[in-house]
């Protein structure tokens, strides 16, 4: 019985990076990759020379949540003959709707028309003055304009002006109106919106403002705005139905303190008048009044106590802010020239070394992917054959 002859494959040759030959390319091609980041680190220190300092404020802070019951303000108000239980609490509002609230378009305009102090105006004028009449472009941004953006500003030339929208003349009725942002308070709060970022931790419960301006004072004075703004409408959401109970039995309690001290004076005057003669129709006339003094006071009692109810629901109502960070003026810029000049020059050394290692492997993507000779030839002489 023969033996079958083994025949042992070849393992194929695993295929690597040859570290050695790379590393000899790249100095091969050292003056391409000199030039290249000669020519990025140029560019990047023009871009570090004339971009825009900015500087960057961040403040920190806890909403404290109103409890569902109180029972140390109930016990107190239930001493003075006051039930808290039938004041109607309003529901909280969700922290995750603060972002919503900052991104408003009513908030944003609040804050570009709030004055800021700058320091190349003397008194303090409003973020959308200062883009008017005082802000320069910068550098970058006059050659990003007449090279990237030279289409856009070529055909903004050429269009027509579109005119300014207007709202209809008020006919006196009380009917909401949409809000009507030029062009440019459209362009401002556009940019504002860049400059005002807020955090919501969902687990620890607190909130991050971080705001980004042109000038240090500029941007605490902005980041204190919007802190102080964000508290005033979230305590105006959260108490709008307190607030309005409260004015409405505010009103209800002056007109019946004036109606029950009319009738007592009313009274005071009919008694007078009957401690001389004591008739029957002063009699009657002096128990008509006193009838209706005794319903005007109890409601007046009633009221009273109505009142401090709903003034105890707006304050129970009312949030409160824990600072945990305050804002304060930043010293030194949060974007940095070293650190500008730092990326361009690495996306020059990069893009050397790409365009050396690049070369390297041309030829051999040519002859990978490319139509050999030998492949030319028999397919020529297979076309012949066919023609024949």
């Amino acid at each position: 019985m023969q033996e079958q002859p083994q025949y042992n494959n070849p393992e194929p040759e695993e295929e690597g990076i040859d570290i050695i030959g790379l590393l000899k390319g790249l100095w091969d091609g050292r003056k391409t990759i000199l030039i290249c980041t000669g020519v990025f680190v140029a560019l990047g220190l023009i871009a570090a020379l004339t971009m825009a300092r900015t500087y960057s404020v961040t403040t920190v802070m806890v909403p404290q949540m109103a409890s569902k019951s109180n029972s140390s303000l109930s016990s107190l108000a239930s001493l003075a003959g006051i039930d808290l239980s039938s004041a109607n609490s309003s529901g909280d509002i969700s922290p995750l709707i603060y972002p919503q609230i900052v991104s408003s378009v009513p908030f944003q305009l609040e804050l570009i028309h709030t004055p800021l102090h700058y320091a190349k105006v003397d008194q303090p004028v409003s973020m959308f003055a200062y883009v008017q009449e005082f802000a320069k472009p910068t550098v970058f941004g006059v050659i990003k304009k007449y090279t990237i953006g030279l289409p856009g500003t070529i055909l903004g030339a050429l269009r027509k002006p579109k005119e300014e929208l207007t709202l209809p003349a008020s006919d006196g009725s009380n009917a909401p109106k949409p809000l009507l942002l030029s062009k440019d308070e459209q362009a401002v709060v556009n940019s504002l919106k860049q400059c005002i970022n807020l955090q919501i931790d969902k687990k620890e419960g607190y909130l991050t403002l971080n705001v980004t301006g042109s000038e240090p004072l500029q941007t605490a004075e902005l980041a204190l705005k919007t802190q102080q703004l964000l508290q005033d409408e979230v305590t105006r959401i959260r108490t709008e139905k307190a607030q309005s109970e409260l004015d409405y039995i505010q009103a209800r309690y002056t007109e019946i303190k004036a109606e029950a001290e009319s009738y007592q004076t009313a009274l005071a005057t009919v008694t007078d008048r009957s401690q001389d003669i004591a008739t029957t129709r002063s009699r009657i006339e002096r128990d008509r009044i006193q009838a209706k003094y005794n319903i005007a006071n109890s409601i007046y009692n009633d009221m009273a106590k109505q009142l401090e109810v709903a003034k105890m629901q707006v304050k129970k109502d009312t949030p409160v802010y824990t600072i945990i960070q305050p804002v304060t003026v930043p010293n030194k810029p949060s974007n940095s020239r070293a650190k500008t000049l730092a990326v361009w020059t690495f996306l020059g050394i990069l893009l050397g070394c790409g365009i050396v290692l690049g070369k390297g492997y041309l030829p051999k993507l040519k002859e990978m992917f490319g139509d050999k000779p030998e492949d030319d030839k028999e397919r020529l002489s297979e076309e012949n054959q066919d023609h024949e």
